[in-house]
Parts: C-alpha cells; structure tokens; sequence
C-alpha cells in the first residue's frame, strides 16, 4: 500500500496520489464517546487518518520555564484559571475548547513593559534530536511535521484583544514590538524543524471573520505577513522541500494571492460557510493544497450521513483529482456531531479517495 509520506508528496505536487488524505480532530467530550464507539484510542489507525505532526519541540531539562509571577501576584482571578505558556491567564468558560483571556499586559503604560516582557528564549535549546524524530517517521512511511506558533494571535493574548488592534493603529511600534519578538521566536522554531529535514511546517493566526478580515489587509500585510515571508524564506532557503501550511478561519479571500506569493504550499481550513470555495480553486488551484473544505458549522454537526458523504465525494471530485487536497473538518469537530457522521465522513474519503 502507497504511504502516507508518498501521498503526501504526491499531493503537494499536484499528482494524482494513490488516495485522498484525510484527518480531523475533536473536543475532549467528542474523542471520548469516539473511542468509545470505536472502541480503540486509536482513532487515527482505526479511522485510516494521517498524521501531519510527529516532531515535539520540548523544552529540556534543567531549562526553567518563563516566570510570569509578577504580572498576576495578587490579582483574584476566576476559580480554574489556569496560566500558559505565554503567561496568558485561561479562563474557563464552559463551551467546550473555548476560552476566556486575561492579558498580562493589559494595563501597560510603556513600549518598555513589552520589550521586558518574558518571552521564551530557546536560544541554545539540544535539537538534534529533531533528525533522528523524522527519519523514524520517514522510515514508517509517516509524514514529519512540527508546529511553529501563531504571531497575530499569540501578540492579542499577551496584550489585549482591544489594546493590541489599537496599539497597531495609535502606537504601531507597540504593536511590532510584541509581534517582531514573536517572529524571531517562530523563526528559531522553523530553522530547526527545517534543517532536521521536516516535510511540513504548521503556523498560522486567525486574521478574518466569517464576513472579511479582521483588519485592513494592508495593515496585515505590513504587519505580519512582513514577518511571516521571513519566516518561511528562512525555511525555503534551508530545505526546499520542506511545505508550508498556513491556517485561519473566515473569508481570507483577499490574501490568498499574498499568502502563495510569500511562500505558502497548504492553506487551511477553507471554511464553506465563509469562502466560496470553488472560486479560490478555480483562480489558486494549481498553485495550493487545500487542507480542509467540510463544514463544521454546517455539514458536519447538522447534515445528515448522506450529506458528509455527499459533500466528500464532491469534494474530492472538484479540487483532488490529481493532488491538491487533503480532506478535513474546517476545525476541531464540538459535540453536537453525531457519531454516525464522522463514521460517514472516513468511510467515505475511503471510497472516493482511491484514486490509483
């Protein structure tokens, strides 16, 4: 049987691969009752998914985490509350993988505040072991992919939803600040997942609503696609090969065209709801893989076995004849997607997704 590495491959060459890649994930309740009807915790094995990650990128031992102590002493926040990575605090709120933010930086009054703000430095951090990761996975015929990190979406949080799209308009060089710092990390990131030889690297932010972005694309593009091309430039000029997926929600129409010419091969999720799909095909296709296309909002959670099956089997006749497309949920599916459904989604890329 031809690997996932080979259809992989094939795919983001746009040739004709041997079958149509499939995934998906799911909310914590979901992936319970899954495997419960499964009756594995191998979803993956037992739904045939590929697996498009693989590479950790762990902090190692003796290295001490940042210390965000002082922006939260003494501060009374909500009961379950917990502090990330970033210093962010989560607040639950009681939709599933939805989250409240509480922004450490909120109150700043000085670009100095963010330029002293903890962000991690993974400068000397041992990667060699990142090599060894991907040719294990190469030798299982596994695709080797590693996550990078948000920008836009990771800058907000630290800052402050409000205070950050204000920073970019009234005080610019607050916003470049937080985001080149973050650039800077994502690259260091990048570099080391390229050089091990990783086929595909994960980044992205969510920058658009179901209607338009979030912003102007100018300010976009001289804000953070600015960064991003570095990034990915940085990545192309050590290994070629190496594939670029970039993913946010809503109708990024507008950008598509910006997002191939600095350096994107996979673009996810092409949500339905939000963008015609059919005319980013028709005018990208041949230029980008997409990586999603069924509804979360729509056929997933509301239509019935016979619609997933419908619109897999559409999908893959429009966009994945010969390569181009990986198949999958337009986001993590919630609970309210009948177990029948999801069922109906793998079975299907199975039968239409054989193409030689």
């Amino acid at each position: 049987m031809t690997t996932d590495l080979e259809c992989f491959r094939a795919s983001i060459e746009h040739r004709r691969p041997a079958r149509v890649l499939c995934h998906a994930g799911f909310t914590d309740d979901l992936r319970r009752r899954v495997i419960a009807h499964a009756g594995t915790e191998d979803l993956i094995g037992h739904y045939g998914m590929v697996d498009l990650g693989g590479l950790p990128f762990e902090r190692p031992e003796g290295v001490s985490p940042p210390d965000f102590e002082r922006y939260w002493e003494g501060q009374e926040l909500p009961e379950g509350t917990t502090i990330n990575g970033h210093g962010v605090a989560m607040v639950p709120s009681g939709f599933y993988h939805f989250w409240g933010y509480v922004s450490p930086l909120r109150n700043a009054s000085s670009l100095a505040e963010l330029e002293d703000y903890p962000i991690e430095d993974i400068d000397g951090w041992d990667v060699s072991g990142l090599s060894d990761q991907v040719a294990r996975r190469h030798a299982e015929g596994k695709v080797a992919g590693g996550w990078v990190g948000h920008m836009y979406e990771t800058a907000w949080q630290i800052r402050g939803y409000e205070q950050f799209l204000m920073d970019m308009v009234e005080r610019p060089a607050w916003a470049g600040c937080l985001l080149e710092r973050l650039a800077q990390r994502n690259m260091r990131r990048a570099m080391a997942f390229a050089q091990a030889g990783a086929d595909l690297i994960h980044c992205g932010d969510d920058v658009a609503n179901r209607k338009a972005m979030m912003f102007a694309p100018d300010t976009w593009r001289k804000m953070m696609l600015s960064r991003w091309r570095r990034v990915w430039q940085a990545i192309k000029s050590i290994n070629p090969d190496c594939v670029i997926r970039y993913h946010s929600d809503g109708n990024i129409l507008h950008i598509v065209g910006d997002l191939i010419e600095a350096g994107v091969d996979i673009l996810n999720p092409l949500q339905p709801e939000c963008l015609d799909v059919d005319a980013v095909h028709a005018r990208y296709g041949d230029r980008l893989t997409f990586d999603g296309c069924i509804g979360t909002q729509s056929t997933m959670p509301w239509g019935t076995p016979d619609d997933v099956r419908a619109r897999v089997r559409e999908v893959i006749d429009k966009y994945g004849q010969n390569g181009g497309l990986i198949i999958s949920p337009t986001h993590v599916l919630e609970p309210e997607v009948p177990l029948e459904n999801i069922d109906a989604l793998f079975d299907a890329c199975r039968e239409h997704g054989m193409l030689g």
